[in-house]
């Protein structure tokens, strides 16, 4: 396969887009860290497989930022790795075999297109860790899915990200795992990764993710009403992580009411 540098190289963003970049990075994480009250949105569909729809759903969005840009940061989810259905990174077109150089090169075009046409840098969720510097230029959130959380790889490779990474609870809806991914992803670390010896100084940005799961009966429980979300950041703080962002209540003006232990409940999430 072609080297992510190769890919780069051949599929470059241009100076203003990384300079677009740079700007939506820094609000985000200001989000995150608790210096920009606004609200962080993480929007649209779980799976991006078809150019010209992507595109099209994003730049819808770009007036709704418009018009929320007081209270509310979007970052549109653009998942090009999903493996329960067609992919892109994968099968690019799904009425011909899989192609993996071609799966890389069009995940990568999508997202430079999505940015230069709707002014909004986005998200993905990381399934496979060494398709991570093939976007790593591009991409303003990273995701880590529950079937991933547990996997050393993802949580080492989370580590040396410079952007917020969300990480998810295992479908069985557990904390701990969820918690142990993000003290591992904000701790640093030495590993291999794509053939090369990697030092990381830890990504203080990882948080969690309330996704739900299943249990022992298969049915399917939530785990994110707010006797769940008192519960998690009472652990979060007596494991002592950075940052938590999680929904919670608000008040009849629509402002955070509850701070605990230095970590904020906020409409939204």
């Amino acid at each position: 396969l072609p080297t992510p540098a190769d890919i780069k190289r051949d599929y470059p963003l241009s100076p203003e887009l990384r300079e677009l970049k740079k700007h939506r990075d820094l609000m985000i994480s200001d989000v995150i860290t608790g210096k920009d009250s606004r609200v962080l949105v993480i929007i649209g569909p779980c799976s991006a497989d078809n150019e010209d729809s992507v595109c099209d759903y994003v730049s819808r969005l770009t007036k709704i930022q418009e018009d929320v840009k007081d209270q509310v940061i979007l970052v549109p989810r653009i998942y090009t790795n999903k493996p329960r259905t067609t992919g892109i990174a994968s099968q690019p077109d799904p009425e011909k075999a899989p192609d993996m150089i071609e799966g890389l090169i069009a995940m990568r075009k999508m997202h430079i297109r999505a940015i230069e046409e709707s002014g909004l840098t986005c998200a993905d969720e990381m399934l496979y860790p060494e398709n991570w510097g093939y976007v790593e230029d591009l991409l303003s959130y990273v995701a880590i899915g529950a079937r991933s959380v547990e996997d050393q790889q993802h949580r080492l490779t989370a580590s040396g990200m410079d952007i917020p990474v969300g990480m998810k609870n295992p479908t069985s809806g557990d904390f701990s795992v969820m918690l142990n991914s993000v003290i591992a992803a904000q701790s640093s670390h030495n590993f291999i990764y794509r053939g090369m010896d990697v030092s990381t100084d830890g990504n203080d940005l990882a948080h969690v993710i309330l996704r739900g799961g299943v249990d022992k009966y298969g049915t399917c429980i939530p785990n994110y009403h707010y006797e769940d979300l008192v519960r998690l950041v009472e652990v979060y703080g007596q494991k002592n992580l950075k940052y938590a962002l999680i929904p919670g209540d608000v008040d009849k003006d629509g402002k955070q009411i509850k701070k605990y232990k230095g970590f904020m409940l906020r409409n939204g999430g």
